[in-house]
């Protein structure tokens, strides 16, 4: 397989370490070209221009940050370089959004797999991966050798769209428990009750959730640097969540409040720290 990778971020940067390590020949594009400079070290080709990177790729995977991104890179290629790639959108985006880029790619005589991903860098680097794969079955297959050295166990989940809902779910899941957590640590602080004996009693109980400890120490420390999922892609998940859920007549009140205390994290200058900066919006740090 000839593999391109358009989107040098944070995940496309794990990603495409994982793939070098694995031998498989890979070819970048970034629109800021200097992200692509260690990857090049380690061994990928760099391409000049997202057409360019389609057209040498038989399987192109679209690491960017939104709908509105992905369209922008596919206004710069031209119709006739999608023919003989199958490309794999791998981002947050609404379920609308990728029928829509589905329809515009398929409309070229491309092909069109979205495959949103759950994980973070360490997951990333490592291929492991929970891959959420819609669309045609036959895409499907001829990109499960590849999608099996991202993730263990891919799922395909059905028509395009679907995929990108489950994701949305998940992505909620992460803000309410995130959310959940740092309210009631925050609670345990304000009454100088000691945390590892709260913790033990969480831990013990059927309400546990492994993310609770991942996030315990930069919740305390209120250390929210070197993100492994920023807070400003959680703000835009869940506002991505809160308008698919309200056209589908969901109650979505709860998740609403989040939104804000994301607002609040953002407004506080942590858009690009860890969303585990939910702590800071609840209860800032005592001087």
């Amino acid at each position: 397989m000839k593999i391109g990778l358009i989107g040098t971020g944070l995940m496309g940067q794990a990603l495409s370490h994982h793939l070098l390590a694995e031998n498989q020949p890979l070819v970048v594009f970034n629109r800021s070209l200097e992200k692509c400079d260690e990857l090049k070290a380690r061994g990928a080709a760099v391409a000049t221009s997202a057409q360019a990177l389609v057209e040498q790729s038989d399987i192109c995977l679209l690491f960017l940050s939104d709908a509105k991104a992905i369209s922008s890179v596919l206004d710069d290629i031209d119709d006739a370089a999608f023919k003989n790639c199958l490309l794999i959108q791998m981002g947050t985006i609404a379920p609308e959004e990728s029928r829509n880029l589905a329809q515009r790619v398929r409309a070229t005589g491309g092909r069109y797999l979205e495959c949103p991903v759950l994980g973070s860098l360490p997951e990333a680097g490592s291929g492991k991966l929970i891959l959420m794969a819609a669309g045609k079955k036959t895409d499907y297959k001829a990109a499960l050798p590849l999608l099996e050295l991202i993730g263990h166990e891919p799922q395909y989940i059905g028509d395009i769209g679907q995929g990108a809902t489950v994701k949305l779910a998940m992505n909620q899941l992460i803000a309410g428990l995130t959310a959940s957590f740092a309210l009631s640590l925050a609670l345990v602080e304000k009454e100088g009750i000691a945390t590892e004996q709260f913790m033990k009693i969480v831990r013990d109980s059927a309400l546990y959730a492994p993310t609770f400890d991942k996030k315990l120490s930069r919740m305390i420390e209120r250390d929210f640097s070197e993100p492994n999922f920023p807070t400003k892609h959680l703000a835009k998940d869940t506002r991505l969540f809160l308008s698919v859920a309200n056209e589908l007549g969901l109650d979505t009140s709860a998740l609403k409040g989040i939104e804000l205390l994301l607002q609040k994290a953002l407004d506080m200058g942590l858009d690009n720290t860890d969303y585990s900066a939910l702590m800071a919006a609840v209860s800032p740090k005592e001087s």
